[in-house]
């Protein structure tokens, strides 16, 4: 039988003059690459194929004609390389620094980093740096309310010649409780002229068609809705804003009871604690069987007709973001989209504001629906004096205007008795 054949690289030899075996050759390859690879390594330290570090400076890593032929001279190159590694390192580190103090400048804060502190002692950080104000922007407005302002916060009403008997109760009101930091924006030139005739502060904006249409003949509603887009100059000159409906009469200095601490403080719609301040609504569905109950989270809305706005980022974007769908919906409330905008989370394809708000006292800004429900049938809480009465419930607002001020200024005690709870 025939023998198997070997190939080539397996027959045996030695120094007879055979082939050299399998084993002999991978030696001698491995040993002509050992020593190419000695060379090369001594001629190139550093590599064949030039590398630019990522660093902020690019250096040439190669030395330019002359190649380095001792030891003493690779060790001076790769001396200087590491030297300016580390230049780029520190380079980088600097604009690194640099950029994040742009970028929170930017942010209009400046952001320090802490370590959490122990249990029960760790609270966020509430209250929004104010913006950078720019007299640019209107540089009439800024000249009187250098003049009217107080410590840069004011009162702000926007009226229009419909509502001139109710707008004189309002800042008859202010003027006898000694205010002096109000403004009266005027929608038309009557009641420009109305205003300056009683010596109250008023501001006649430039001709803008969008609003003065709106301004000269629009209701209620029509003219709260202008407010969003009216007191965003106010903010952007650095100015805090206490908006104010005309239907409210004040009582003592509301400026004397704000905390200050939030982007917006807002008087609310609720008539008690739990819906002015917030509840846990529990929700039945029996069809559900074990899981019938889900808790939900109520309150009632904020009134866009008195509140407290800072000129804070977060308050600019919430009077813009009104204002822009109040342009685009113009069936929607007012009252409705201030508080969508307030309140809702982001969520899928909504992105919610960030912004702090608070609710104030509604004993102390109290709405007409607190008073004659609940305030006006209760001994104790008739003795404490309101900051404001907000007229807001009820239609024949002169008629209880009237009577709230008989009632808390002039003493006459049955002066709210003979209104009914709600609106006839």
């Amino acid at each position: 039988m025939a023998g198997r054949r070997e190939a080539p690289l397996m027959r045996g030899g030695g120094a007879s003059g055979q082939p050299l075996s399998r084993g002999s050759r991978i030696a001698a390859a491995v040993a002509v690459g050992v020593t190419l690879g000695c060379v090369c390594a001594f001629i190139y330290p550093d590599g064949l194929i030039s590398r630019s570090p990522d660093s902020a400076i690019h250096w040439p890593r190669r030395v330019d004609s002359v190649a380095c032929k001792t030891p003493k001279e690779v060790a001076n190159v790769k001396s200087q390389l590491a030297s300016l590694e580390r230049k780029n390192a520190e380079l980088r580190k600097q604009i690194d620094e640099l950029s994040m103090k742009l970028q929170l400048a930017g942010q209009g804060k400046n952001q320090a980093f802490y370590s959490a502190g122990p249990f029960g002692t760790v609270k966020a950080l509430r209250t929004n740096p104010t913006v950078m104000p720019d007299e640019s922007i209107n540089p009439r407005l800024a000249k009187i309310l250098q003049q009217v302002a107080v410590k840069k916060e004011l009162i702000v009403a926007v009226a229009n010649s419909n509502v001139k008997e109710t707008l004189e109760m309002w800042f008859t009101n202010i003027k006898r409780i000694g205010i002096s930091n109000y403004l009266v924006v005027a929608l038309d030139d009557n009641v420009e002229d109305f205003c300056k005739s009683k010596e109250v502060p008023v501001y006649r904006r430039d001709p803008d068609e969008g609003i003065d249409s709106i301004g000269k003949t629009g209701g209620n509603h029509a003219v709260s809705a202008l407010k969003f887009r009216i007191l965003r100059e106010f903010l952007q000159l650095g100015y805090s804003v206490l908006l104010s409906d005309i239907d409210i009469m004040f009582f003592q200095n509301p400026f004397d009871h704000l905390y200050r601490d939030s982007d917006i403080e807002s008087m609310s719609d609720g008539h008690d604690n739990m819906t002015a301040y917030g509840f846990n609504d529990v929700f039945d569905e029996p069809s559900m069987g074990w899981a019938r109950y889900a808790h939900t989270m109520r309150i009632w809305v904020y009134n866009s007709g008195f509140f407290f706005i800072r000129p804070t980022i977060p308050s600019v974007e919430l009077l813009d973001r009104v204002a822009r769908r109040l342009s685009r919906e113009p069936k929607s409330w007012d009252q409705a989209v201030f508080n969508e905008e307030l309140f809702f989370p982001s969520h899928p394809g909504y992105e919610g504001l960030h912004a702090s708000k608070r609710t104030m006292d509604i004993y102390l800004f109290m709405n007409s629906k607190v008073l004659f429900k609940t305030v006006r049938k209760d001994a104790q809480l008739l003795k404490l004096k309101p900051v404001i009465v907000h007229l807001n419930y009820h239609p024949d607002k002169e008629q209880r205007m009237k009577a709230v001020i008989e009632f808390y200024v002039n003493g006459k005690q049955n002066a709210l008795e003979h209104f009914p709870d709600g609106s006839e």
